[in-house]
């Protein structure tokens, strides 16, 4: 059997590859009202599945240096320093971490790769994911004490007819409504995209 992880001349390119994925996934877009959803934790995710801890958060400081070299490759084809420094910052910063953390988990958990694995596979991947919602609020919140970002968070609570305190307006706006999309689709997507190539390469006799 071959192991990738002996390569690293391949390892890179798989990293460089997950880059452009996760840059191609922050494109898929869909608005529910005036909340933007994208795909982009599926990249996230499955970046840290398919190539552990090290060369899963390589993938995702490959992602960020294309969007400081002013690639196209933030969500809504943003790209340059302001987006690394901007209001979604903190979310974006955090990717590494995320895919990291990620691999790790599917190193301890993934061994036979049945059910109760791919279920914990994804819970893993979404306790992974808590530092991005962390650091990104925080930011967030930052950038939204008053403005057109402040006033966005206070229409989405709106339209959903909550009454909140300033802090958990931007709490909800900024996490918890993105919350369900990213956990029940991203990651459970990721999952099972890892879990389908990860069978196609032990069939062929390459481990990943």
């Amino acid at each position: 059997m071959v192991n990738t992880s002996q390569n690293p001349t391949l390892r890179l390119v798989l990293a460089a590859s997950m880059a452009v994925i996760t840059a191609i996934t922050a494109q898929l877009r869909f608005n529910l009202g005036p909340v933007p959803y994208t795909m982009q934790n599926f990249g996230v995710i499955l970046s840290g599945l398919l190539l552990g801890p090290v060369y899963g958060a390589l993938s995702q400081l490959i992602y960020l240096a294309m969007i400081a070299i002013g690639l196209p490759a933030a969500s809504g084809f943003g790209s340059g320093l302001g987006v690394l420094f901007g209001y979604t910052a903190g979310y974006l910063w955090m990717f590494p971490v995320a895919a990291f953390l990620t691999g790790v988990i599917r190193k301890a958990i993934w061994k036979k790769g049945g059910k109760a694995e791919l279920f914990l596979l994804w819970l893993g991947s979404c306790m992974a994911a808590i530092p991005v919602y962390l650091a990104g609020f925080y930011v967030f919140y930052s950038f939204a004490t008053g403005g057109e970002l402040g006033k966005w968070c206070h229409l989405v609570t709106e339209r959903l007819g909550l009454s909140l305190s300033p802090f958990w307006t931007v709490f909800f706006a900024s996490v918890a409504i993105f919350i369900p999309q990213d956990f029940f689709v991203d990651h459970v997507l990721a999952v099972l995209a890892f879990a389908y190539v990860f069978d196609l390469m032990r069939q062929k006799g390459i481990e990943i």
